[in-house]
């Protein structure tokens, strides 16, 4: 097909449009768009409305007219959360030309004086509430892209349970256009009803008995739901900094009990992704609430290692917290995990010991024995009680 010409349009239409935008629009013999985007410019071509589901129809699209010139109407800067990505990975870059409009980002932050570099982006289109969890944190500045009418008022009630409805909500209504409007109020107080083109900003203020939850490994047991399945705080730290999250990468979570080290290294980055094997159906849901609670997506799958583990895509990291003295376990893990790969296995019986010291032994990496106490009352005074010590084992591919 002819090159591909993707046009970023704000809410003030053509008139906001520049000559190089104009000229691309004009010079189209197809023109294709949601239908409000199609209605900002002129009927200078055909207009091809989007069907839905629109990732399943694209390529159909773009078969039927490739021979013709065609180009693509976006909302704003077509390579920010739009089109434009989806349409160069299709095609590759040499096949689409992008001319970006300012983004509803940009645009909301030069309303609101923010300097973009000191914000965190979360967009709600296509994904769930709760994905903004990690970045409600004390003083941060969120710019939240919005998925309708509704999603102000859902940010507004989370933000309050979570102990921030003290947080300042601004929300920006067809930014760019003549009838822009911009309304603020504090989270709890937030009843405003919005139009269905609008952009976030929150300034995070927590009320002085808000929880603290950072992205740092680590966090409290009480804001996992559990049946006892769990990698304990301290242990956990310790466990995720020998699997080193970076940004991108894939972890397996084998025997993922409540889901906390699956959920932590997801956590880390929101690219970081996470497969959690569970073979308990009820722990499995469990997991999931747990993810979902903490503002995180875990891939679930229900099964026991080694068999659960063929056909998945090959992991960055892999950790062993269940099952590891079933057979197979460890080699399927060693031989899936891809070069420079990390590899952690924790254990606190003597079955699992024993098992580590003979992979250490023909593997090698690093052991560490870790052991922990916490203070608790004994009689009037205040002793020490020791939990199991963990053994954990790391090596690198």
């Amino acid at each position: 097909m002819s090159e591909l010409t993707v046009v970023g349009v704000g809410a003030d239409g053509w008139d906001g449009l520049s000559p190089a935008a104009r000229q691309a629009v004009e010079a189209a013999e197809v023109l294709m768009g949601s239908a409000r985007q199609l209605a900002l410019v002129p009927d200078v071509a055909e207009k091809i409305a989007w069907p839905s589901p629109l990732s399943e129809s694209l390529p159909g699209l773009l078969a039927t007219y490739g021979a013709r010139k065609i180009c693509v109407l976006a909302s704003g800067d077509p390579t920010f959360h739009g089109i434009g990505t989806t349409l160069t990975r299709l095609l590759g870059p040499d096949a689409v030309r992008v001319i970006p409009h300012p983004s509803s980002v940009s645009l909301a932050c030069a309303r609101l004086g923010w300097p973009q570099d000191q914000i965190e982006v979360v967009s709600l289109v296509g994904h769930p509430l709760e994905l903004i969890h990690p970045h409600v944190q004390p003083g941060r500045r969120l710019v939240v892209l919005s998925w309708g009418p509704h999603t102000p008022a859902e940010v507004a009630r989370l933000l309050t349970d979570r102990g921030y409805g003290g947080s300042t909500v601004t929300v920006l209504e067809r930014l760019g256009s003549p009838d822009e409007t911009v309304r603020t109020r504090a989270a709890r107080d937030w009843d405003h009803t919005v139009d269905a083109l609008n952009v976030i900003g929150v300034e995070c203020r927590p009320d002085p008995d808000a929880s603290l939850l950072p992205t740092s490994p680590g966090l409290p047991d009480a804001v996992y739901e559990s049946d006892g399945q769990l990698t304990k705080r301290e242990v956990r730290a310790v466990t995720l900094s020998r699997l080193a999250p970076v940004p991108g990468q894939l972890l397996w979570d084998v025997g993922g009990g409540a889901g906390s080290i699956a959920i932590e290294w997801t956590r880390h980055h929101p690219s970081c992704r996470a497969v959690a094997i569970e073979r308990d159906p009820d722990r499995a849901k469990r997991l999931d609430r747990n993810a979902a609670s903490l503002g995180v997506v875990v891939r679930t799958t229900v099964g026991a290692a080694p068999e659960a583990l063929k056909d998945l895509e090959s992991p960055d990291a892999i950790f062993i917290g269940g099952g590891g003295t079933k057979p197979g376990v460890v080699e399927t893990c060693w031989e899936a995990l891809n070069p420079g790969g990390r590899l952690v296995m924790n254990g606190v019986t003597l079955e699992t010991e024993t098992l580590i010291a003979r992979w250490y032994a023909e593997l090698g990496g690093d052991l560490v024995r870790l052991s922990v106490q916490r203070a608790s009352p004994v009689g009037g005074m205040t002793g020490w009680r020791p939990a199991m010590p963990v053994t954990i084992w790391s090596v690198t591919k």
